[in-house]
């Protein structure tokens, strides 16, 4: 089972965050947290790549959080391996594991509430990818990297 995530937000996303980390402590999970700790204006690039730094170097699970979810998804999927997804709901959540190996769960603060966010998360971290057909698909993304 997987151990540790990775969580990060910005202003906008310094509540929804406090909420996971303290359902995810009391799941078992170590959390890393990448910061933002208030809720001051900052920018969201600087956090969405910190975060994708060390889910790169240690191989684990991430969530950002911004206010819609879409800013941080932007920067994340900037970063090669990374794989980000913007979910709305369980099944978004389900899918982008199962179907597009996501590693970095992205989720809007003003967008989805905590009962919500908190089902997104937990159906985000139990599922697995299923490979076959869906492994060629992910090779075809990366090879879209390099042009």
């Amino acid at each position: 089972m997987l151990k540790t995530v990775h969580l990060a937000s910005d202003h906008a996303g310094v509540a929804l965050k406090s909420t996971l980390i303290e359902h995810l402590a009391t799941q078992g999970y170590a959390i890393q947290n990448h910061g933002a700790n208030s809720i001051q204006s900052c920018d969201y690039p600087v956090y969405a790549q910190a975060l994708c730094k060390a889910v790169l170097a240690h191989g684990d699970l991430g969530i950002l959080i911004c206010g819609t979810g879409l800013g941080m998804s932007m920067m994340a999927n900037r970063f090669r391996g990374i794989r980000a997804a913007v979910c709305t709901n369980e099944l978004l959540a389900s899918t982008s594991r199962r179907h597009n190996n996501a590693n970095v769960l992205c989720l809007g603060e003003r967008i989805v509430g905590v009962g919500l966010a908190l089902a997104i998360v937990d159906t985000f971290l139990q599922s697995k990818f299923e490979g076959g057909r869906h492994q060629g698909r992910l090779a075809m993304l990366d090879c879209n990297l390099d042009g």
